[in-house]
């Protein structure tokens, strides 16, 4: 194993950094694009059950089917995979996102209203803070799904590292194996301390009050 990894390093090390690209950019997207979502849906209880069943729906497409349906439209490589991915990572955000805003205390809201705050100005002091744990977990949900995910990316050759999982499989490569494996349960593991640490950050002090 270890010798694999000595022989190895610099392809591996371009893997991890194909799967992260993938992962991150996949994400991103997916965050800029589901809170800003997720916080219109909190006007419309209708509008938001219709929007969360769609995105349900498309949450169970199986994922090797989706990235097949993006071929017809993206070709293979890179490209394709970020979307399928970027559809799987909004339905934990935007539904996180909605019951975070949704679910801001009554109480805090009606003491902004009482100090002459706008909607504006409740919604970027009052609600998005104190729903940020929510939509922190959301997004932490996400990260982790898509970081799994790509590995299956290597299927329509957007590499990472389910080159690795998946080539070692095939051809009975053992140390492959392992070492397309473990790289991506690290970053897992990493990626979820350090939003865990991020959602710590931005929970706002129960003691604090709205000024």
């Amino acid at each position: 194993m270890i010798e694999f990894l000595l022989e190895n390093n610099t392809d591996i090390l371009q893997k991890i950094l194909e799967h992260l690209y993938i992962s991150a950019t996949s994400l991103l997207l997916g965050v800029l694009v589901a809170v800003p979502i997720g916080i219109l849906l909190t006007k419309s209880k209708v509008v938001a059950k219709v929007v969360m069943i769609i995105a349900s729906i498309l949450q169970t497409v199986p994922s090797f089917a989706l990235l097949a349906l993006m071929i017809p439209l993206f070709g293979v490589g890179v490209k394709p995979a970020i979307v399928a991915l970027f559809i799987y990572s909004l339905l934990p955000i935007m539904r996180n996102t909605y019951l975070g805003i949704d679910g801001v205390d009554s109480s805090l809201m009606d003491a902004a209203k009482g100090m002459g705050m706008t909607r504006k100005q409740i919604l970027t002091r009052v609600q998005i803070p104190m729903a940020m744990p929510v939509i922190m977990s959301g997004i932490r949900l996400s990260a982790v799904y898509v970081l799994a995910w790509t590995t299956l990316a290597s299927y329509i050759g957007a590499g990472g590292l389910g080159d690795y999982i998946f080539n070692g499989l095939d051809n009975a490569i053992m140390p492959m194996v392992v070492w397309g494996t473990i790289p991506v349960t690290i970053i897992a593991i990493i990626v979820d301390f350090v939003l865990g640490k991020v959602e710590d950050k931005l929970t706002p002090n129960k003691t604090s009050e709205v000024a």
